[in-house]
Parts: structure tokens; sequence; C-alpha cells
């Protein structure tokens, strides 16, 4: 412990003995301290190579990280002119990183905060990709799906409310999704929308299921497991909300598709 700390606990430790400072007031003070000072000092070991490896760099998972060590995580990142992505990031956490890096990119429905360090017109004309959602409320996984496909250079087409309770809407669309290399579906509910878009496109389907939905959905279980067993060939399923991972499957295999011409 530092003098100057050891001073501010010998003042507060004063004025709980004369009766000023109430304990609880004392501890709470403690414990922000405490935790001002453990967000200072960690040391964070980015892999700073896995872009050189994998093709983009590393993202940062946000939720339960004090908003300090996402500063210090993008700073690292900037300072090798890398992205940055952090997903499942609370607006308290948000604000705190927009104050340090206000060209930050904050999107409040996925959750996410992003920057582009390499960013440039050609790189963001990249197509080739879309992000489906059966409903409305299946939007903050499809956003953060869009999200990481613009982290990755990839400007999504965003198709939103196209389940098949109104499978009219799917076909208006077609046009954009028959052009498409990756497709990201989002849905909730029994999870059909996967199976229906994959019988229309030649392309990689990647089914995202999601949480929404009524009591025998069980938090999206039953949508995982009719997208596990849809009988579309092209369609594999990744994880109940797992907007980032649905996106950066996306954008994986649009890449390849880009190199290869």
């Amino acid at each position: 412990m530092s003098n100057s700390d050891s001073l501010n606990l010998s003042t507060l430790l004063e004025a709980v003995a004369s009766g000023s400072l109430d304990v609880a007031s004392a501890m709470q003070q403690i414990e922000v301290a405490d935790q001002s000072t453990k967000s200072e000092t960690i040391d964070l070991d980015l892999d700073i190579d896995r872009q050189k490896r994998c093709g983009f760099p590393e993202a940062i998972y946000g939720a339960g990280k004090p908003a300090e060590v996402i500063v210090e995580a993008f700073r690292k990142l900037i300072s090798v002119g890398q992205n940055c992505l952090a997903t499942r990031v609370e607006e308290a956490q948000a604000e705190v990183v927009l104050t340090k890096l206000p060209d930050v990119n904050w999107n409040p429905i996925a959750r996410t905060l992003r920057l582009m360090v390499s960013e440039n017109a050609a790189e963001m004309s990249k197509s080739g990709t879309c992000v489906v959602t059966a409903g409305t409320t299946d939007r903050p996984v499809a956003e953060e799906a869009a999200e990481t496909l613009r982290w990755m250079n990839f400007e999504p087409g965003v198709i939103y409310d196209a389940g098949v309770a109104g499978p009219h809407r799917l076909l208006k669309s077609l046009p954009k999704l028959e052009s498409a290399k990756a497709i990201v579906v989002v849905a909730g509910m029994e999870g059909a929308l996967p199976s229906v878009v994959g019988g229309w496109v030649a392309c990689p389907v990647i089914a995202v299921p999601t949480s929404v939905g009524y009591g025998a959905n069980f938090g999206g279980l039953s949508a995982l497991l009719g997208m596990l067993n849809s009988c579309a060939a092209n369609v594999c399923t990744v994880n109940i909300d797992g907007g980032f991972k649905g996106g950066y499957l996306a954008g994986l295999i649009a890449s390849q598709s880009d190199s290869s011409n």
C-alpha cells in the first residue's frame, strides 16, 4: 500500500472514530478505491498476433469487465493499427469508454463498442454478407452480428422482421439474399427461418438461435435444437444469442470467397 493509500485509510478511520462517517459508508469508499486500483494495475496480455494468424484482431468480451480494461485494450490495439470491437457492453461502461476515446462507435442495441483504425473506403465497400431476423425482438442479436461484420470491414445487408409467419416478406428480399456469399439468420421461437432461407440460396447460412420466445422455448433451447436439426444442407448453427460468432463466421466465409476470386 502506498503512503497516499495509508493516509486516505487513516483519514477514513479517524472519521469513523469521530462519528462523522458511518462504517457502511467508509467500507463503500474502500471498496470503490480498491476496484479503481485493480483496474489501473491490470496489465493486459492481448493476442496482438491474432490478426496475422487468423486474419482479424482479438475482440473484447465486455461483460463484467471494468470500463478501464476496455479502454486499455482498445489503446493497445490502436497502437498497432488494429480495429477494435467490444461486445456485451453495458451503458455505464460505454459512457466511461467514450469519455476517454470519443471516436468509438457505441451501438446501444447491439451493446457493442467499435473503432475502425484501418478503415478506408475500399475496405468498407466489401459486400456479400446479409443479416436476417425473424422478428424485431431478435434485433439486438442481429445488430451484434452486423457490428461484428462492420468491424471485419463488411457492410452487411440487413433485413428485419422476415419470419415464417409472413413468408411474403422474405420473398421480397430474395435478390439481395441470392447475391450473398454468407448469410446470418437470427431467430427465436421455433427457429424455422434458417431452413427456409437455406432452401433459397447457394451460400452458407449461419443460424443464430435467440432466447426470444414463450415458456416452451426454454430460453432459446427449442430454437437451437430446431436449427441443429435443419434439413437444409447449407445451414450451420452457433450458440444461443451468439451474434458475434454468427457474424464472425459469415465474415470469414465472405473473406475467403473474396480472396479466391
